[in-house]
């Protein structure tokens, strides 16, 4: 864990805006782990009128312990998500610096690219709207990240 997350875990997303609404949805099923003070989370949306938004996500990407990716064909197609932040993502995955979660949410194909070596959720690297019950595809990723979250606190 990063220096000023003493005992939280630091959760960047990297995410497509065309997936806001499956993030968001997201983003309930972890409100459990804010609530229990084990994450802190960030992304793009926090950012305020005036910031630099390049410099201050890459800094954000930089603190992160945890990087969520949430794969769709958005996000694959995504230039600034390929050059920037998946870039930076698996540059500190090589290091060991960071753990990258693969996240994958809709149909599409991904198995050829850098990160389809990692883990995925939720289980079985199947996605979220191939479930047909949404809760149960979002609680499983819940899981697998509080497993991971607990892994990394008692490191």
């Amino acid at each position: 864990m990063t220096d000023s997350s003493l005992s939280k875990v630091q959760i960047f997303t990297s995410y497509a805006h065309e997936d806001e609404e499956l993030k968001n949805e997201m983003d309930k099923y972890l409100k459990v782990l804010k609530r229990s003070g084990k994450i802190d989370t960030w992304n793009d949306r926090a950012l305020i009128a005036g910031q630099e938004w390049n410099d201050s996500i890459m800094d954000e990407l930089r603190k992160a312990d945890v990087i969520l990716l949430l794969i769709s064909v958005d996000f694959n197609a995504s230039d600034f998500i390929w050059d920037k932040e998946l870039a930076e993502a698996m540059r500190r995955h090589e290091e060991g610096s960071v753990y990258v979660v693969p996240i994958i949410l809709r149909n599409c194909k991904w198995t050829s690219l850098p990160y389809a070596k990692l883990q995925a959720l939720p289980r079985n690297a199947r996605p979220i709207l191939d479930y047909p019950d949404r809760d149960t595809a979002f609680t499983e990723v819940a899981e697998g990240i509080e497993r991971l979250v607990d892994h990394i606190i008692a490191k």
